[in-house]
């Protein structure tokens, strides 16, 4: 008999951020579509996030979740905080993210707090500036922390 080994991937945590009813017109009407933006990390310095669209909602988070997963990257950690001070900008979206003191705590808004959660980060300080869209946060949020040096 064979043995079979199994790869056992670190226990990921899945954040759905929104779910949006997308439409698309055609001269038949509206045809409706689902689109869903998802955080999933291991809590030790791995995060990634994905935006996917689909029929049904269900569809679109699987779909979401399976691209989040192949688009995991590394964030450095200085104890649970980060090592510097950055600002991560995208579109309009600006995010301050500084590290902070031990026992501080998450202190970020929806998007960005998930993001640091998924990356095991627990202590935090940030502030989103101009805009409030919670897609352009996430990428502004992972363009800073891809930006941290070690």
């Amino acid at each position: 008999m064979r043995e079979l080994t199994i790869e056992h991937q670190p226990e990921l945590i899945e954040k759905i951020i929104t779910i949006n009813r997308v439409a698309k017109v055609t001269k038949g009407g509206k045809k409706l579509h689902f689109s869903a933006l998802v955080v999933v990390g291991d809590t030790k310095g791995k995060v990634g996030f994905a935006q996917e669209k689909a029929n049904e909602v269900a569809d679109a988070i699987r779909k979401a979740l399976a691209k989040a997963k192949k688009s995991l990257f590394r964030v450095p950690l200085e104890g649970s905080s980060i090592p510097h001070e950055i600002t991560g900008e995208f579109g309009a979206a600006k995010v301050l993210l500084k590290p902070a003191s031990e026992g501080t705590g998450v202190i970020a808004a929806g998007p960005v707090r998930a993001i640091c959660e998924a990356a095991g980060i627990k202590d935090i300080l940030t502030k989103c500036l101009k805009s409030n869209n919670p897609v352009n946060v996430i990428k502004a949020t992972v363009e800073g922390l891809r930006n941290l040096k070690a």
